[in-house]
């Protein structure tokens, strides 16, 4: 999609720049050139590297696209600086893929106050001042994951078990929300036991480890557990490995990237994972759409999947894995 062209007819011109934005009642102008700016959590977890490189490939597809990506570091006050950086070169549009939603709703709030759309991807902000949001559903994901755990632990009415839940961030709503779902399922059952208090991993393998083997130190009985990401149910896995214990427990993650969640539910390590789908592509070109003067929706939802041994090697093999 080529959406800037100088031949455009005068009377094409005199529609976009009539046709009302969701950017702060800012007019759209055909350019050359778009500079978007991209301002990502971290490159450090497996789900943001790929999230990077479908926006990266949807990015080449445009020729009239320039886009500069920073690294906030999984710091929320370098995320900041970073879209204030991105304010100050007066950048054509910004994505940006907050840490914590407080923390960056204040700089999305400025952007937009500088004319800039703002399209927020994966965690929002709290605020309605941006120009769109895309992501997974992660109350959906949620309740899809608790679905599955009860039907492991015997069905509806008749589920008995433990529950170790790993959370990512106590300070992100995706967090809440997968929580909040998957509870909607499992509190209903009286025979599910949670063993542990609110406990974050970061999102990450290792911290989900050391969690899990106190976990293992505290309890004998484990029957599931319920990480946020794929990489904390895969390190609360290798830790109850470690222990001698894997067999017994039932390891359930979100992300389903082809080449991490997928293969270890392929493997048998983790008994199902639940796709939450990376929206960098399709932010780009949203943003494409809205700088050509299209009007957007607020909102976009991804859908969901829940990944199985009995349909990981059928997504493995499209992905030529």
């Amino acid at each position: 999609m080529n959406i800037t062209r100088r031949h455009f007819s005068k009377l094409a011109l005199a529609t976009a720049i009539l046709m009302p934005l969701a950017i702060n009642g800012a007019l759209a102008q055909t350019k050359d050139k778009y500079v978007i700016g991209f301002s990502q959590t971290t490159t450090v977890e497996p789900w943001r590297v790929q999230f990077n490189k479908d926006l990266e490939a949807e990015a080449k597809k445009h020729s009239n696209v320039e886009l500069l990506v920073a690294d906030g570091q999984d710091k929320t006050e370098k995320q900041v600086a970073d879209v204030e950086n991105f304010i100050r070169q007066e950048v054509d549009a910004i994505l940006i893929s907050p840490k914590e939603s407080a923390g960056l709703t204040g700089v999305v709030e400025k952007a937009m106050d500088a004319g800039i759309p703002v399209i927020v991807l994966d965690r929002n902000v709290d605020t309605e001042k941006y120009t769109q949001w895309i992501g997974g559903d992660n109350v959906v994901i949620g309740e899809a994951a608790g679905k599955y755990a009860v039907e492991l632990l015997g069905g509806a009415g008749k589920a008995k078990g433990t529950v170790v839940e790993i959370w990512g961030g106590l300070g992100t709503q995706a967090s809440h929300d997968r929580s909040n779902g998957f509870h909607k399922f499992t509190d209903a059952e009286n025979g599910i036991t949670y063993l542990l208090d609110k406990q974050s991993g970061d999102w990450k393998q290792d911290q989900a480890y050391n969690i899990m083997a106190t976990a293992l130190r505290n309890h004998e009985d484990i029957s599931v557990v319920y990480g946020h990401n794929d990489p904390m149910a895969y390190g609360a896995y290798l830790a109850a490995k470690d222990a001698g214990r894997e067999k017994g427990i039932l390891f359930l993650g979100v992300d389903g990237l082809p080449n991490e969640g997928v293969q270890w539910v392929n493997k048998g390590e983790l008994a199902a994972t639940f796709l939450y789908p990376t929206p960098g592509a399709e932010g780009l070109r949203q943003a494409l759409k809205v700088l050509a003067g299209e009007k957007v929706e607020k909102k976009i939802v991804l859908g969901t999947e829940t990944i199985t041994k009995e349909n990981a090697p059928a997504i493995l093999k499209a992905n030529g894995l």
